[in-house]
């Protein structure tokens, strides 16, 4: 069989078996131990489907439950298979096939200002209780920054911020434009501990509303305003750009673009600071199965993809940090809280929902833990004075403004009760 051949060029490290649909058993065991795994296909089209084109059809078959776990977990099965991927030379059959991703990226990855918001409403309009039982309570869908790995999510999130806000040496008074808001948590978090004046934008209309809503409740809508509008459209200048997790859905096409109305929105003595995933290994493509069922029109960029349109827009690179494995920390914490929210996801959606939804997070997790996923911040400016010589002032700012210790008690059941499984993490 064409999948089996295939499996055992690929698996060099731990142990695969696999049963395939006519009921026989094969184990494909790698020179090296790592990860163990065992899977059971219930349609014979998979062993044709999943030689093909695996990256799909993989994700799909468990979706349809015509692929199950027999032995360890979704999660085991994809680092099992990510990490041999990962040592594996992009040659023959796999050479072509992402080369084919490559050059047609050009038209997944359009996105005028239109088609953007179709592709955010796609997985940002979903039912609000579905990310309320698996983010933090304060829900930040980006990258949590764990200064210590026992932190909690809910401190590892409100690091983040704090990470992000020294960056942007902010004074009481700025404009800041925060490009992608989401449910408006940076922006109310910068609001209140900066006194800075923050706008934000989205193409999410339930973003939109709840962060509306979180300004009235907190008493600082004067000066945390939440906007349904492409950044593109944005005509005012600001003392202070921020955009987390919004990169991402840019599209390489329209780089040039991004950087160009950055440094048109920026007063001369301002400093953006964007926080992305990024992928370590250079261009490439986005998988067809997240673009598919995820994140249409979506890419994850190589830095190599980046620096050339922030050069050209005439805009200094004044500081870059790579975050490596705390998003495999995120994740965890995420995938964990979904599983333990199964049944209320069901009854929001359905079963299929519910197996997407953790092929999504498992799979994500297993890119950032064992292959070449990271997230990148860059600091940028206009002016090469624009911020100090040194990054002393970064630790100077967290110093100053502490995570409340109490954040740690938000995530307990007694607290909220949409996280019951937070108590047995402790």
């Amino acid at each position: 069989m064409l999948l089996v051949f295939l499996l055992r060029q690929i698996i060099r490290i731990g142990r695969l078996t696999l049963i395939d649909a006519n009921g026989r058993t094969h184990v494909i065991e790698g020179a090296r131990p790592g990860f163990t795994a065992a899977i059971r296909l219930h349609d014979k089209a998979l062993h044709r489907k999943m030689a093909m084109n695996p990256r799909l059809a993989t994700g799909e078959a468990y979706m349809d439950g015509t692929l199950t776990i027999e032995e360890g977990t979704l999660l085991d099965f994809l680092n099992l298979m990510m990490e041999n991927i990962e040592q594996t030379p992009r040659s023959g059959l796999r050479y072509f096939t992402h080369g084919l991703d490559y050059w047609f990226r050009i038209f997944q990855q359009y996105n005028p200002i239109g088609r953007a918001r179709t592709n955010v409403e796609h997985h940002y309009d979903l039912s609000g209780v579905l990310y309320d039982l698996f983010l933090d309570v304060d829900r930040q869908y980006s990258c949590a920054y764990f200064a210590d790995p026992s932190d909690s999510l809910e401190r590892a999130q409100a690091n983040k911020k704090r990470h992000l806000a020294a960056k942007l040496l902010l004074s009481p008074g700025q404009k800041v434009l925060d490009i992608g808001s989401g449910w408006g948590g940076l922006a109310l978090y910068l609001a209140q501990e900066a006194s800075v004046d923050v706008t934000g934008l989205t193409l999410s209309t339930e973003q939109m509303k709840l962060a509306t809503t979180r300004a009235q409740k907190a008493g600082i809508a004067d000066r945390a305003r939440f906007h349904l509008q492409d950044y593109r459209l944005e005509k005012n200048r600001y003392d202070r750009i921020v955009s987390v997790g919004m990169f991402e859905h840019v599209g390489v096409l329209h780089y040039q673009e991004y950087f160009d109305k950055v440094a048109e929105l920026l007063t001369d003595d301002g400093v953006a600071v964007i926080h992305s995933i990024g992928r370590r290994d250079g261009p490439s493509a986005t998988n067809p199965w997240i673009r598919k069922y995820i994140f249409p029109g979506g890419y994850i960029p190589a830095l190599s993809e980046v620096m050339a349109p922030i050069e050209r827009a005439g805009l200094w690179v004044t500081d870059v940090e790579v975050l490596r494995l705390h998003y495999a920390e995120t994740l965890r914490h995420w995938r964990e809280r979904f599983m333990a929210n199964w049944d209320r996801v069901r009854a929001i959606y359905d079963e299929r929902f519910c197996r997407m939804w953790e092929f999504y997070l498992a799979g994500s997790e297993a890119s950032f833990r064992v292959q070449d996923m990271m997230v990148f911040q860059l600091q940028l400016s206009k002016r090469i004075d624009a911020v100090p010589l040194t990054r002393d002032y970064i630790g100077a700012w967290e110093a100053a403004h502490p995570v409340d210790p109490a954040i740690d008690d938000s995530d307990a059941e007694t607290a909220d009760p949409r996280y019951p499984q937070v108590r047995a993490e402790k």
